[in-house]
């Protein structure tokens, strides 16, 4: 049985766990500023500053900051210090372009040999983004949506690419929730997964690959222009 991997804890690739609580609560604090704009791009953060707002040392500042390299939200950069990573429309469409080819040549594998829980883990998702939708809880929501999108690419088996994807999945909704300038309709956003789930049910590939395609490509408003070519 597929083990679904816990919302924004463990890590994948190279990525690293935060060695203390302090250092957990520092990095969850600092994603959730990144993530809400709340922390701009090009922010310097400083060490001493931040052991001062957290309670804790700077080595246990840095782990928090480490795992924030690791997910591409902070450069390091020596002597220079610690800044908030560039958050721009193009490399944005980029990353959309990426995900968009992983996910999609994914699915092919995916449908081949699904795994026996795979449908009952995206019901739990589905379901519990919609929660998340109902309680106003924006930031869990994507967090959901994250581990939905990889909990159907680990049964494509493609584990180098694993880390690509949470790459571009972390990227894609700072992007969108950051940008954002009016309120959305989040339980819209989440039953937008439901096309995608009765698909893979149904082991249709063409349309789990058609209801993922515009799924990614329908995220944000430019959304339909990142792929003028395949869209018009």
């Amino acid at each position: 049985m597929e083990e679904v991997e816990q919302r924004d804890a463990r890590p994948s690739g190279s990525a690293r766990r935060p060695a203390t609580s302090k250092s957990a609560l520092a990095f969850t604090a600092l994603k959730r500023e990144i993530m809400l704009g709340e922390l701009p791009s090009g922010r310097l953060l400083v060490e001493l500053e931040l052991a001062t707002r957290f309670g804790c040392s700077q080595g246990t500042v840095r782990e928090a900051l480490l795992q924030l390299q690791d997910e591409g939200l902070v450069q390091r950069n020596g002597y220079r210090g610690t800044q908030v990573s560039p958050c721009t429309p193009e490399e944005a469409v980029e990353l959309f372009r990426i995900r968009q080819s992983i996910e999609c040549r994914g699915i092919v594998h995916v449908l081949r040999h699904p795994s026996r829980t795979l449908v009952s883990d995206l019901k739990e998702m589905l379901a519990g983004m919609v929660e998340a939708a109902g309680q106003g809880d924006e930031l869990q929501l994507a967090a959901i949506d994250r581990d939905f999108h990889a909990r159907i690419f680990a049964d494509a088996r493609l584990d180098a690419l694993d880390p690509i994807l949470r790459r571009c999945l972390i990227h894609n909704h700072r992007f969108k929730i950051s940008r954002s300038l009016e309120p959305r309709d989040l339980s819209q956003t989440a039953r937008r997964h439901e096309p995608i789930v009765a698909a893979i049910e149904a082991r249709d590939l063409e349309a789990a690959s058609s209801a993922l395609f515009h799924h990614i490509a329908t995220i944000v408003d430019f959304g339909p222009n990142v792929f003028p070519e395949q869209l018009q």
